[in-house]
């Protein structure tokens, strides 16, 4: 009876911790600072969430939070962002593959790898770092792999092609994300990682503090 207790309260902790976080992707969608617009790729502030939740709760709640990170940037395309607005143009369901399953997969290895470089660190500090670039990496690794596979010979990725020198889709990818790839991976890094390195550690204390009170202390 009191493991089942126990995991109802877990359960509920992390659906808790799962609605503000998804709260807080809507909200940075709503007031425009999730994606700072760029000429080409928007420089992604949302995956700082994705980032927590997955080291925080796990491979699974790093999917289902990559997931509405998706959706967002899918909803994107209808209008407020440029790019995917050609995207869509082009083909839409196609552009729904760049955007969502992408970010799905980014956030569930995000969590595993966590989950495996934690075993490690028996510092318990830079696997958070590690996963936090982790998840940055992925990410933008699995949006540039299936954009190119599946607009790369389009009018509109090959004028980008063009305007950049690049000889071949690898370079492509280099030279397209630039700056905008090495801001996300600085700000996944240090935000994400310290942010969820805090959420666990409160976690911890709540757990042990309700251990305590169990045991009369």
């Amino acid at each position: 009876m009191n493991n089942e207790t126990k995991r109802t309260k877990i359960s509920v902790q992390d659906m808790v911790q799962l609605s503000v976080l998804i709260a807080i992707l809507l909200l940075l969608e709503l007031t425009g600072l999730g994606m700072i617009k760029t000429a080409g790729l928007e420089i992604t502030i949302m995956l700082v969430p994705v980032i927590v939740g997955a080291i925080v709760m796990g491979p699974a709640a790093g999917a289902l939070l990559g997931g509405v990170f998706g959706l967002i940037s899918f909803w994107e395309c209808f209008g407020k962002s440029s790019f995917g607005v050609v995207l869509m143009g082009i083909n839409p369901f196609l552009t729904f593959l760049v955007c969502v399953p992408t970010r799905i997969l980014a956030g569930y290895l995000c969590g595993l790898t966590f989950k495996a470089l934690h075993k490690l660190d028996k510092s318990n500090l830079w696997s958070f770092g590690a996963a936090g670039l982790c998840g940055a990496l992925s990410n933008t690794a699995l949006f540039m792999s299936t954009l190119c596979l599946g607009f790369y010979r389009t009018d509109f990725i090959q004028g980008f092609v063009e305007a950049l020198g690049s000889a071949n889709p690898f370079l492509f990818i280099i030279a397209f994300v630039g700056i905008n790839g090495l801001v996300e991976a600085i700000v996944c890094f240090f935000t994400g990682a310290v942010i969820a390195k805090a959420v666990v550690f409160s976690r911890g204390k709540l757990a042990a503090r309700k251990t305590a009170v169990q045991n009369g202390k």
